[in-house]
């Protein structure tokens, strides 16, 4: 009602203050600045009055995933559950003197299912379920993104009420943005929103009913403030982890479940095909197999369709580079430098070689672990430098000279060096890298590429035939399964013990 009077009454008043003889040239241009601003504050949510509120995903029970439809994640889910029975039966708690948890934090590789598994437990609670991700907390103006905190707490906890619940969670995804570590200057708009934050999880100005569960996901749990990650805020934190063949098979089966699947693929050798592939990774496979027995006007979605997903997945889309015969000799060399390598040191681990170009790549090598671990030795890090520098010493070996193509060969290599070095599995021993000058961080660097790539040369000049009868196979089919490349290391050997 204020606004209509005023919009009636400034242009009165206006044409009063001329009738009278008056210059009202500056006040309408300070009229205009002021409403400008006015405006634009208006926007960005600064002004208390009128202040837009960011809508969130509201939700009650309805977030269509359940912990059934997650595949692997057992003991994360194990985790959310206890967590959420205690809100559920908080009266069998209070017997025994337990405080219900204020916070869990998810953290873990991107597509491990953090966000997933968060809609799961709000479905398991049936509780009020509100998401939001850490950037909508941000703004240029100080003290809004306190103010959106708030606001959060109050809606999922009149959310809550507006159901009949005794229970609600909050979903913070990408914490990290407004949970980092602070460096003391408290003007800082991130500062006031995380000192609001943990002020509402210390429930200060909360109460007992409903009960609030904050779940929060981050890829940087080491950007965390410390005071955010201290018992009695974020009481416990899960670790979600890239998913074990196990998982992975589960996963595939969830996923493949609703798909026209041939009686012929077994499951079991996908999920050792896609080692080291992320849940989301996981889904992407089984829709881009889908796609590709849709392409072809295929009734179900066999192997080949699966194999083809795989290596979309992993490498990208097959690319119109055309090579020369030297390029393609070259790139086939080198690749299967790398696989005579790893199939020498780890048997069974090779599970193709391609010389087809995908993404930014001339050919690869997919390998399949025969066992997966968790752990390294300093044996099994030289190793894997070995399957990395065998590439680049095939085509040493063979055309007297190295490519351009090593080189993401050499920075996977140098990461292993620099494991390595952190891990005191080096000349150095047991370091501080920060304290250990460049030269002798270099100089040992050197040494390990130096007698590693050695090595790997010495083992390749062993296997020369197979050098010679895969290439010639990889130049006319493209493709060499693992199967088909066993057999012909099997056959060198056999011909070596014969002569």
């Amino acid at each position: 009602m204020t606004k209509e009077w005023l919009i009636g009454a400034v242009p009165i008043l206006v044409l009063f203050l001329i009738y009278l003889g008056y210059n009202v040239g500056p006040i309408l241009f300070l009229g205009l600045i002021v409403s400008v601003v006015a405006y634009l504050l208006h926007r960005q949510g600064a002004l208390p009055v009128g202040r837009s509120k960011r809508k969130h995903a509201r939700e009650v029970n309805e977030t269509g995933v359940t912990f059934d439809d997650i595949g692997g994640l057992d003991k994360p889910k194990q985790e959310l559950k206890e967590a959420i029975d205690l809100l559920k039966e908080d009266e069998r708690a209070r017997k025994y003197g337990i405080r219900p948890l204020k916070g869990i934090l998810l953290t873990g590789p991107p597509g491990t299912g953090k966000t997933l598994i968060a809609k799961a437990a709000a479905n398991y609670a049936d509780a009020a379920f509100v998401a939001a991700s850490g950037s909508e907390f941000v703004e240029m103006y100080v003290g809004v993104g306190a103010s959106r905190i708030r606001d959060l707490f109050k809606e999922v906890k009149q959310l809550a009420r507006e159901k009949g619940l005794s229970r609600g969670i909050i979903f913070i995804d990408e914490i990290d943005v407004i949970g980092g570590k602070r460096d003391g200057q408290q003007q800082k708009e991130y500062d006031q929103t995380l000192n609001q934050l943990l002020t509402e999880m210390d429930g200060i100005s909360t109460t007992d009913q409903p009960r609030i569960l904050l779940i929060a996901a981050t890829n940087r749990v080491d950007m965390l403030d410390p005071a955010l990650l201290r018992p009695g805020r974020f009481d416990r934190l899960i670790r979600v982890d890239l998913p074990d063949k196990k998982a992975r098979r589960h996963i595939l089966q969830l996923h493949f479940s609703r798909k026209p699947l041939a009686d012929n693929v077994n499951l079991d050798d996908v999920a050792k095909d896609t080692y080291g592939f992320s849940g989301a990774q996981l889904e992407s496979v089984a829709n881009e197999a889908a796609i590709y027995a849709f392409r072809s006007g295929d009734s179900s979605i066999d192997r080949a369709h699966i194999a083809q997903a795989i290596e979309k997945v992993m490498m990208g889309e097959q690319t119109d580079k055309e090579s020369t015969e030297e390029e393609k000799r070259r790139v086939a060399y080198h690749e299967l430098g790398h696989a005579i390598c790893s199939e020498v040191l780890r048997p069974y681990s090779v599970s193709q070689v391609v010389l087809i170009p995908r993404g930014g790549a001339l050919g690869y090598v997919r390998q399949s672990p025969p066992t997966e671990r968790h752990l390294y030795t300093k044996s099994y890090i030289e190793e894997q430098i070995m399957i990395c520098l065998a590439g680049a010493a095939a085509e040493e070996i063979y055309f007297g000279e190295r490519s351009t193509g090593s080189k993401n060969d050499f920075d996977q290599a140098l990461g292993y060096v620099q494991q390595m070095i952190e891990t005191g599995l080096s000349r150095l021993g047991i370091v501080s890298v920060e304290h250990v000058p460049k030269a002798r961080l270099q100089e040992e660097m050197t040494f390990i590429f130096d007698q590693l790539y050695e090595r790997t040369k010495q083992l390749l000049l062993e296997h020369n035939d197979v050098f010679t009868k895969a290439c010639a196979i990889l130049l006319q089919e493209e493709r060499l399964s693992g199967d088909a490349f066993r057999q012909l290391l099997t056959q060198e050997g056999k011909t070596k013990e014969i002569s």
